[in-house]
């Protein structure tokens, strides 16, 4: 009676039994086609993420040679931005800066504008023989100061050579910006062995760093940095020819007086001289301080943290500080902070600073003498104490380029130098 009771116990269980096998399958099932399908879907993705570098690599490379040779060609000109807001002060500007800037400037635009129209006659309608058009800096059709965008030395918004190029390679989308490093303050003044500039150096730093919005901390930071650097090799501002001596070992074979008329041969040395020109030294110390300023000696993460942030422009201190190695900066290009660092070698730093942005506004200068004959002649000896540190002329430029294809992007970064149509490579960063 037991064992039929059992019986029956187990053709009633028997279905429960069968659907929890069925639901452990189904599980299991399940868990296999998700982890295969997973690794699939993480196979192909790697997979496309691999090609699509390799189109965005192949399209930045393609870029490179396309940028180097569109280079040889450009001649970067200068505009006149008369009444024009100046790019000079950006870097201290938020938001409610920048409008009340771009306010106050349309305001005496419109002003302007007014008194332009009263060079018509009421009675013939003719507008005055002196009058223009057109104002030198071709804004007279933007209505609102919302729609300006405030020019660049170049024209495009500082420190932009030219307008950032678009185009595409296959897949790949590339973006080329040109950049002029004459505009930014050269790194290595920090690093120059001149006790007797020792003051100055210090001064011109400090004051640069706290006026692109550097704390104390991050100050204090790359001075440690820079001095580290600077044990290992010192930074010159002026050379002069050197002539180098080398001794080369010459084998000659004599005979020597005896019996045996056995012969020896002695080493010789030839002295030689070779005079090492000061465009060598120029460009092999740039190049040697471009891969130390771009190696981790420097920290430039901390750098690139922005302090404004309006709408699509960033402002932080990096965009300000030139990393490869330049000696002079440009007076028609730099901004006030960098020019300021400048000339305080030479004392008068404000007022020299800003007598130099007012007049480059109206038309920029043509070289030192144009400097000194424009600006009021009690800063002339200032400004002949700091001839080494300025130019009116940007030979030094770095080239961005931005490839993406896809998820993938590919980057390189070039430093060249540019004498007429003679284009030189100073260092290549790839990323």
């Amino acid at each position: 009676m037991n064992k039929a009771q059992d019986n029956l116990d187990i053709s009633r269980n028997r279905p429960g039994v069968v659907l929890l096998v069925t639901l452990v399958l189904l599980v299991v099932l399940a868990t296999l086609g998700y982890t295969f399908s997973d690794r699939i879907a993480s196979q192909r993705h790697r997979d496309q993420y691999i090609i699509d570098y390799s189109n965005a690599r192949y399209g930045c490379d393609s870029a490179v040679k396309y940028a180097l040779a569109t280079m040889e060609d450009l001649e970067p000109e200068l505009v006149s931005r008369p009444n024009e807001p100046d790019f000079s002060d950006l870097f201290a500007l938020d938001e409610v800066g920048i409008q009340e800037l771009l306010a106050q400037w349309d305001m005496e635009f419109q002003s302007r504008k007014l008194n332009s129209s009263k060079n018509f006659d009421d009675k013939s309608g003719i507008k005055n023989a002196n009058s223009t058009d057109r104002n030198k800096s071709g804004m007279d059709e933007l209505y609102g100061f919302d729609s300006i965008v405030i020019r660049g030395p170049y024209g495009p918004p500082w420190p932009y050579v030219t307008e950032p190029t678009e185009f595409e390679i296959g897949s790949a989308k590339i973006r080329i910006e040109v950049e002029d490093e004459n505009a930014k303050y050269p790194l290595g003044w920090a690093l120059m062995n001149n006790p007797e500039l020792e003051r100055e150096n210090e001064a011109g730093f400090v004051t640069f760093c706290e006026m692109v919005g550097m704390d104390l901390m991050q100050i204090d930071s790359l001075r440690k940095e820079l001095k580290q650097i600077g044990e290992v090799k010192p930074f010159a501002l002026t050379f002069k020819p050197i002539t180098k001596t080398s001794r080369t070992p010459i084998p000659t074979t004599t005979r020597t007086a005896s019996r045996s008329g056995t012969s020896r041969t002695i080493q010789r040395p030839r002295i030689t001289r070779t005079t090492v020109p000061v465009t060598k030294q120029i460009s092999d110390q740039t190049t040697h301080f471009a891969k130390m300023f771009h190696s981790s000696l420097i920290d430039t993460e901390s750098l690139e943290q922005p302090t404004i942030v309006v709408g699509d422009r960033k402002e932080y201190p990096l965009k300000y500080i030139g990393l490869w190695g330049t000696r002079q900066v440009n007076i028609n290009t730099a901004p006030r902070p960098v020019l300021e660092a400048a000339f305080i070698f030479g004392g008068n730093q404000v007022e020299i600073a800003e007598e130099i942005i007012k007049q480059r506004q109206q038309e920029p200068f043509e070289n030192i003498e144009d400097l000194k004959n424009k600006l009021s002649s009690r800063y002339s000896e200032s400004i002949g104490t700091c001839e080494e540190y300025i130019t009116t002329e940007s030979n030094l430029f770095t080239i961005k380029i931005t490839s993406t294809s896809g998820v993938a992007s590919a980057s390189s970064v070039i430093a060249i130098t540019k004498e007429g149509e003679k284009v030189t490579r100073i260092a290549v960063i790839n990323g």
